[in-house]
């Protein structure tokens, strides 16, 4: 390799490095999983290497152009992959740093709850909305990114949106008040208690529960509070085991990290609603428990 072609190579590194937790962070809301992200990440960066680094103008946009393909073409394969899991499928969650929760638009748009509404739908669909109403990606950009025209993807974006807002949570709950419902879920969890749970949660709660046909988990969602405390008190008074849980942050938002006889067992995120919870998301699936052991670094820019 000539100093020219080296130069060039740290040229393409440095620009890759500089923007890679924002590629990042749009391969996992695209997809919704850490691994899957990071690999498009490889592809990304295989594409990139190759790239005349003087015929680009704009470095993050052709960048985000190269990862959204990529994660385009994986999601088509994932939804297929999908279809054949076992019980209910959730995101694989990440642990944030606590300031993430302070980043309103980054928060909500990461949220388990977001997330699986994202899941509903088509790949287009999501790749478009991901750009636009997450990262703000003009049309123009989404419209090259996708070898389609501009006025396509804008109707493309609408459809999208109109879709996502009659599904995603009605309303936003600051950190705090989410921490503090959390809490009470926590000592109804620890404690084992009826009423406590019939307190903190909504009449109408919706447990989902993602074991992956590795652990135990209800193949489809469990609707209303009676119900969750039936399946929770009958799964762990059965197992005769010891239950902790920690307050954490995953995906922006409070969560617990539960533990059973000290051996962390899964990740509980939630949905809060006039101080309720109306959305409990637990994640026992030890494939997707590999990134709350240390914080990943997601960024809009």
């Amino acid at each position: 390799m000539d100093d020219d072609d080296r130069a060039g190579t740290d040229e393409a590194t440095e620009a890759f490095v500089a923007h890679r937790n924002l590629l990042f962070t749009v391969a996992y809301e695209m997809l919704g999983s850490a691994a899957d992200a990071e690999d498009v990440l490889q592809e990304t960066w295989l594409r990139w290497s190759e790239v005349d680094l003087t015929q680009v103008t704009d470095r993050r946009a052709y960048l985000v152009r190269i990862a959204t393909r990529q994660a385009l073409n994986r999601l088509r394969s994932l939804k297929r992959r999908r279809e054949a899991y076992v019980g209910q499928w959730l995101p694989e969650p990440l642990l944030t740093a606590p300031d993430v929760a302070e980043d309103v638009e980054l928060a909500e748009s990461m949220s388990m709850a977001m997330m699986l509404v994202l899941e509903t739908l088509a790949p287009t669909e999501r790749a478009v909305f991901v750009l636009r109403e997450v990262f703000d990606v003009d049309y123009a950009e989404i419209a090259e990114a996708l070898g389609k025209t501009p006025a396509a993807v804008r109707q493309i974006a609408h459809r999208a949106r109109r879709h996502v807002d009659a599904r995603r949570p009605r309303t936003r709950v600051s950190p705090e008040k989410a921490r503090a419902v959390l809490e009470s879920f926590r000592r109804a969890l620890e404690a084992r208690d009826p009423q406590a749970f019939l307190d903190v949660l909504a009449p109408n709660v919706v447990l989902v529960s993602d074991g992956g046909g590795v652990k135990r988990a209800a193949l489809q969602p469990i609707v209303g509070a009676d119900s969750f405390v039936r399946f929770y008190l009958g799964g762990s008074a059965k197992a005769g085991v010891t239950v902790t849980c920690t307050p954490t942050t995953v995906n922006g938002s409070p969560a617990l990290a539960v533990r059973v006889d000290g051996e962390l067992d899964g990740v509980m995120a939630a949905r809060v609603e006039d101080g309720r919870i109306a959305g409990i998301y637990f994640v026992r699936n030890p494939e997707k428990l590999t990134r709350v052991a240390a914080e990943t670094s997601l960024t809009l820019r």
